[in-house]
């Protein structure tokens, strides 16, 4: 593994692993963490996720991004096409890759950030979204969620002094899940990670919503969801494949049934293990 700053400006350096495979001209895997975009790192990918795909012969760069509410979504995005380009323009000078055989990999908020590559101008030629949403504007991402009501309510104060006056680029889940269970329980989520009111502002939180920004160039996209997720809604990936086939774009869900959120921890589960199997034979189909 090399670890190398993507991008560096006044007051943060954006990192990102980088894993080789045993081959020359390797295709690229960059893998996008999770964390409601508020916590995270790209220390997340587990080992054997990262030897899943080395050992097809994917090289995998796994990337660090700024993290809200210190940092807006558009900024976020912002780092995500960064990423793209210094692997398209650089990375070939440091590692034995194809630059022109990207796809994108990401879990949770992470599968969100993949599937908006789909609609920036640097696109990369698959995408695989574990979990992930398509809609930031809808009722079951901008309204209380039942399930974190359920858990003990974390005042604004303590919500308020997870915030920090820097630039954060890495983040553990404790304490930042505290900000994230009390940005779901109110409803605020959106307007803490865009700075934008959905409610008031519906057309602009729109242009962040994969879903409404799909045409006929978006790549071809792979979607694996639990059908018990209590995090982001089963449906978010089914009208996201939906839409996508709609638009005549290459599209594919497998429900994991019984599935929970982030189901591949549970790597050696033989469900999970025929899932990565198709997800595999997906980036072989398009990266070959």
């Amino acid at each position: 593994m090399k670890t190398v700053i993507y991008k560096e400006e006044a007051g943060y350096a954006l990192k990102a692993d980088f894993h080789e495979p045993v081959r020359e001209n390797a295709p690229v895997v960059v893998y996008i963490h999770g964390g409601g975009l508020l916590w995270g790192t790209r220390k997340e990918l587990s080992a054997e996720m990262i030897q899943l795909y080395t050992n097809n012969g994917f090289a995998v760069f796994s990337i660090d991004y700024r993290l809200a509410p210190e940092t807006k979504l558009s900024g976020i995005l912002n780092d995500i096409q960064d990423a793209l380009n210094w692997i398209k323009s650089e990375g070939p000078n440091q590692f034995s890759i194809d630059p022109d055989r990207i796809a994108v990999i990401g879990g949770s908020a992470g599968g969100f950030l993949a599937l908006s590559t789909g609609t920036l101008s640097n696109k990369p030629r698959a995408i695989v979204s574990f979990y992930g949403y398509g809609d930031i504007g809808a009722n079951w991402a901008t309204t209380p969620n039942s399930y974190y009501l359920q858990k003990d309510r974390v005042p604004k104060e303590i919500a308020d002094r997870l915030v920090s006056n820097q630039i954060i680029t890495e983040a553990s889940v404790q304490p930042r899940f505290l900000l994230y269970l009390y940005a779901r329980q109110t409803g605020d989520w959106i307007q803490e990670v865009t700075g934008i009111n959905p409610q008031m502002n519906e057309e602009t939180i729109q242009k962040y919503s994969p879903i409404y920004n799909i045409d006929a160039d978006y790549p071809p996209t792979l979607f694996l969801h639990g059908t018990k997720d209590v995090d982001v809604p089963y449906e978010q990936s089914v009208l996201m494949s939906e839409a996508l086939s709609k638009a005549s774009v290459e599209s594919k869900l497998i429900t994991i049934p019984n599935g929970e959120h982030v189901f591949d921890k549970d790597f050696h589960n033989p469900t999970v293990q025929d899932a990565l199997k198709e997800v595999i034979e997906f980036l072989k189909s398009h990266l070959s």
